[in-house]
């Protein structure tokens, strides 16, 4: 089969690979939509590809390069030694939690493969085979149920960007009626809009790009605001009567937002940091302690919040597929990446 991986200086490249063979506790999924990512680009962007990226984020791997792609959703085809019928089901529609650890360490345990110490831990899409393919072998414990009022795309983003922000917002323990600013109206930010509207919030959306400010009103957003054309920790006291906003999501990784998410937020108030990269400084004192602010830093999720963010998402007709603006057949995945390294679209979908 082809398989999509990230060679290196903002290059996809097709190459060959055997069919996967599922080994014990394994399934092979024949994949229906595979979801492009923003953490995605820093492995494009690496001159040395995803194992150098790998390797920086401290993510370990082989050196080897890898099918790309870590938001699988497809349909369980095959099943190896030990997997039982009514485990995986042949036919049987999933997303896929893209992380594999010991499966025995109390992280694993709790569906925190990610956090696992013991190893070796693969995230697949980067250190592990992914989705940019026809087929993807996975191991039977990352499978996570597609309920059939969701479709492929949406579960695609439901495994790794819209689950992300779900997790965020929940750590955040949000009361309905108060006020959320995303900052950063990526596929997570945008994400972190729908959700956030289907909790209650009012929702401020901030970005430098009027394309995505566009997706974000139609994903759901009370306000937004261009922060290329104004300031935006004016612009959100103004929207908020001086006092700032209840809670924050930065999802853009950047250093002046992260800040002006900081210090737009009411006193008392709680931030969410889920940009990977990148640093920031803050003036700790009146920032942080003298406003009681409450900052949270949350890495993706684990595979039982993918499960009840799938489980959200059907039960509450959040449209997360208002999202998705843009997919290709895995022979355009170049010219996809292209144009998703623009950062001016919202999700795209590659359909293997």
């Amino acid at each position: 089969m082809q398989g999509a991986v990230f060679s290196g200086k903002r290059t996809v490249t097709l190459q060959s690979f055997d069919d996967p063979t599922p080994g014990p506790g394994e399934v092979i999924v024949k994949i229906k939509a595979s979801g492009m990512c923003g953490s995605d680009l820093h492995f494009y962007r690496a001159d040395g590809g995803a194992p150098e990226m790998a390797k920086k984020l401290g993510l370990g791997g082989d050196g080897e390069l890898k099918i790309n792609g870590h938001e699988p959703c497809g349909e369980v085809v095959a099943r190896g030694p030990g997997v039982a019928e009514h485990h995986a089901p042949t036919g049987q529609r999933v997303s896929i939690h893209h992380y594999a650890g010991c499966e025995t360490c109390p992280d694993c345990k709790s569906g925190w493969s990610q956090l696992c110490k013991v190893g070796p831990m693969e995230v697949l899409g980067v250190t592990g085979h992914g989705a940019h393919a026809e087929y993807m072998k996975a191991p039977t414990f990352t499978l996570v149920p597609l309920p059939d009022e969701i479709s492929f795309d949406v579960g695609a983003a439901l495994s790794c960007g819209t689950t992300t922000a779900y997790g965020a917002l929940k750590r955040m323990n949000m009361r309905g009626g108060h006020t959320l600013t995303v900052f950063g109206q990526g596929p997570v930010g945008l994400s972190g809009v729908a959700l956030g509207k289907a909790m209650g919030m009012e929702v401020i959306a901030l970005d430098v790009s009027e394309n995505r400010l566009d997706l974000a009103r139609t994903c759901g957003a009370d306000h937004t605001i261009n922060v290329a054309e104004a300031d935006a920790i004016e612009e959100v006291n103004k929207l908020t009567g001086g006092k700032g906003a209840h809670y924050a999501l930065e999802a853009s990784a950047n250093e002046q937002a992260r800040v002006a998410s900081i210090r737009s937020t009411r006193v008392w108030g709680t931030v969410a940091f889920v940009g990977e990269g990148g640093q920031v400084t803050v003036d700790v004192s009146p920032d942080l302690l003298r406003r009681q602010l409450t900052l949270i830093g949350s890495w993706t999720f684990s595979s039982g919040i993918q499960g009840e963010c799938t489980r959200f998402v059907a039960d509450n007709g959040v449209n997360v597929a208002a999202l998705i603006t843009d997919d290709w057949p895995l022979a355009d995945i170049d010219a996809a990446y292209k144009k998703f390294d623009k950062q001016q679209m919202g999700k795209g979908i590659i359909r293997p």
